[in-house]
C-alpha cells in the first residue's frame, strides 16, 4: 500500500488529504488563524464552581467557558498548582521542576468546591475541541507529544504501549527511559519507539523538555488571563507526527513556507526520508491534480455510492450517526438473496470504516445492514468491520449486530465530524430562476478582463474557471484565450478549476490573492 500526503494551503486555512493507493481516507481542514485546538495549553482562570457536577468552568479565552471536572485534574494537580504559584510570585528567579517538591496525589473522591476556587489560575491543556455549543473540555495532567515518546511533567513513572508485544524490548525501554529522563518527569513510550537507538529517543526528549522550559517562561511572564502558554505544532506538522511511517511515498505542499516546515520535521525524525516532501508548483489546484476534488465531491453529502450501485445513507443528528445501507438498483446475484445482502454488506463495510476516518465522526454510529437469516455471514460482516477499522487511529469499539441487523459502533470524538457540503449554489441566476444566455459567458468574461487590464491596470493575474469552460476558451489553434492575449498581453492564465460551478469564475493576482470581480446582482 502506498500513502501519499497532499495539504493545500490557502490565505484562509489549510487542508490535509490523506490519500492510500489514490483512495482519499482522511481530509482534516483547519483556519490557519484557529486557536483552541487539542494540545494547546494555557494559564487560565476559573470562572464557576459546579458542585452539583463535581466540575468547573474555566475561562481561557473561547467565547464559551470551557469545562474541567476534578477527575481531568490528574493525581499531580498539588504539586503542578504549588509550582504554579511558586512562578507566579517569583518573576524574577525560575525554579526548576527537578527541585519541585511533590506532593502527594489528589484524592480521588474529592470534590471541586475542596480543591479550586473562583478565580484561581490553573494551567490546562485541551483535549477536545469545541463541539457545537459547547466550549471546549480541559484536563490539568499536561502532556508534550512527540514522535517517539509523550512527556509528562510532576510524574516519576515511565510507561510502555502495550503495542510493543516483546518483554525484552519493553525492558530495555523502560530501563532506558529511566536512565536519561531529568528528575520529576514521567514519559509514556509510543509504538513507533519500537527498536529505536538512545540517541533519537534521547534527543526527542530534550525538544519535549524545552518545550515545558518555555511554557513555564510564559507563565513567569503573564500579565493577563488567560494567557497561550504552548501551542500544538502546524496542524500539518501535527497530523504528520501521527501518521508519518516509512511506507509514504511522497508529501505534496502548495505553499513554500509549509514545505519548508514539514521538510524540516521529517528531517529530524527521519533524514533518510527528507526527499519524500515535494513542493508542488504546477498551474492546476494541487487537490484537482491528484484527482481529490472529485473525490471529496463524491465521498461527502447525505448519501454515498459505492460498488455496483448500492449505496450509503448518512445524516447526523444530535445524538448519534446514523447510517442506512442500501443494495440500490445492482443486478442480484445468481446465488440468492442472502448471498447478494452479503455482498452488499460486506462492501458497506469497505466503505463506512473509509467513511468514518474521512469525516472524523465520533460518538455514537448505528449501522442498518441489510438483513441476513445466517448467523455465519452476521459474523463474516462483524469480522470484517472489526478488520477495516484496525487502521483507525482513534480509539472505537464495535458491537456485533443485534437482533434487529443494526450494528453499534462508538468512536473517540476530538474535534467536529467534518462535513462539506457537496451541493452547489446557483451562481449563475443567483437565486433567480432565469440566466442570461450561457453562450454569452466568454462575452461577460472578456469584459470582466478588460476592467482588470485597461481600468484597475493589473496586467497579471489568472482566471479560473470549471473545466468545460476551460476546454471551450483553449480550444482551436486561433482560441479565444489566444485573441485575449493578444489583445490584453501575455499575463493572463487561463486554470481550470473542479471546485468551480458550471458558470463560475474567480480572478487572482499573480501573489494567489483574490480579486472581486462581482456584480452587484451576483453578491448574495
Amino acid at each position: 500500500m502506498t500513502n501519499e500526503l497532499v495539504v493545500d494551503v490557502q490565505p484562509k486555512e489549510v487542508t490535509i488529504a490523506l490519500l492510500e493507493d489514490k483512495s482519499l481516507v482522511e481530509l482534516q481542514s483547519e483556519g490557519r488563524n484557529i486557536s483552541f485546538s487539542v494540545g494547546n495549553m494555557y494559564l487560565g482562570r476559573i470562572k464557576k464552581l459546579m458542585p452539583g457536577l463535581n466540575a468547573c468552568f474555566v475561562d481561557v479565552g473561547y467565547e464559551k467557558d470551557a469545562f474541567l471536572h476534578y477527575q481531568d485534574l490528574g493525581p499531580q494537580f498539588n504539586s503542578l498548582e504549588k509550582y504554579v504559584k511558586q512562578t507566579l510570585s517569583d518573576r524574577k528567579k525560575l525554579n526548576s521542576i527537578t527541585k519541585a517538591t511533590i506532593l502527594p496525589d489528589l484524592e480521588k473522591d474529592g470534590t471541586v468546591a475542596n480543591t479550586l476556587k473562583v478565580g484561581q489560575e490553573v494551567v490546562v491543556q485541551i483535549v477536545k475541541e469545541p463541539i457545537s455549543t459547547k466550549g471546549p473540555r480541559l484536563t490539568s495532567e499536561l502532556s508534550f507529544a512527540g514522535r517517539y515518546l509523550v512527556l509528562i511533567p510532576f510524574n516519576d513513572k515511565v510507561s510502555v504501549s502495550q503495542k510493543i508485544k516483546s518483554g525484552e524490548e519493553r525492558a530495555r525501554l523502560k530501563q532506558l527511559l529511566m536512565s536519561i529522563k531529568p528528575k520529576n518527569f514521567g514519559v509514556i513510550v509510543r509504538t513507533v519507539a519500537e527498536g529505536k537507538r538512545v540517541a533519537e529517543l534521547d534527543g526527542e526528549l530534550k525538544v519535549l523538555v524545552k518545550h515545558w522550559e518555555d511554557a513555564v517562561v510564559k507563565i513567569q511572564k503573564a500579565t493577563k488571563f488567560p494567557t497561550l502558554i504552548y501551542e500544538e505544532t502546524s496542524r500539518a506538522v501535527g497530523l504528520l507526527r501521527d501518521l508519518f511511517n516509512p511506507s509514504f511515498e511522497s508529501i505534496h505542499v502548495n505553499n513554500e513556507a509549509v514545505f519548508h516546515e514539514i521538510k524540516d520535521y521529517v528531517s529530524l525524525i527521519a533524514p533518510e526520508r527528507a526527499d519524500i516532501v515535494k513542493l508542488y508548483k504546477g498551474k492546476l489546484p494541487i487537490f484537482d491534480n491528484f484527482g481529490i476534488t472529485k473525490q471529496i465531491k463524491s465521498s461527502f453529502g447525505k448519501t454515498v455510492s459505492y460498488k455496483s450501485g448500492a449505496y450509503l445513507i448518512i445524516e447526523h443528528t444530535e445524538a448519534l450517526h446514523v447510517v442506512d445501507v442500501n443494495s440500490g438498483n445492482r443486478t442480484k446475484n445468481a446465488n440468492g438473496q442472502e448471498a447478494n445482502a452479503l455482498e452488499v454488506n460486506l462492501g458497506a463495510a469497505d466503505e463506512l470504516a473509509r467513511q468514518l476516518r474521512l469525516r472524523d465522526m465520533g460518538g455514537i454510529i448505528v449501522v442498518d445492514f441489510i438483513d441476513m437469516n445466517l448467523a455465519e455471514n452476521r459474523q463474516k460482516l462483524y469480522e470484517r468491520m472489526c478488520q477495516n477499522m484496525q487502521k483507525d487511529r482513534a480509539r472505537h469499539n464495535i458491537l456485533p449486530l443485534s437482533k434487529f441487523g443494526l450494528m453499534q459502533i462508538t468512536r473517540q470524538r476530538v474535534r467536529p465530524a467534518m462535513d462539506v457540503n457537496t451541493e452547489e449554489t446557483c451562481p449563475t441566476c443567483f437565486g433567480k430562476g432565469t440566466i442570461k444566455p450561457s453562450i454569452l459567458f466568454t462575452d461577460t468574461l472578456e469584459s470582466k478582463i478588460d476592467y482588470l487590464v485597461n481600468k484597475l491596470k493589473i496586467k497579471k493575474f489568472s482566471l479560473h474557471i470549471h473545466p468545460y469552460i476551460a476546454a471551450y476558451v483553449n480550444q482551436g489553434i486561433m482560441s479565444l484565450k489566444r485573441k485575449w492575449q493578444m489583445k490584453y498581453g501575455l499575463g493572463i492564465k487561463i486554470i481550470p478549476n473542479q471546485k468551480l460551478a458550471f458558470l463560475q469564475y474567480v480572478f487572482y493576482d499573480q501573489h494567489g490573492e483574490e480579486i472581486d470581480m462581482k456584480e452587484e446582482i451576483e453578491i448574495k
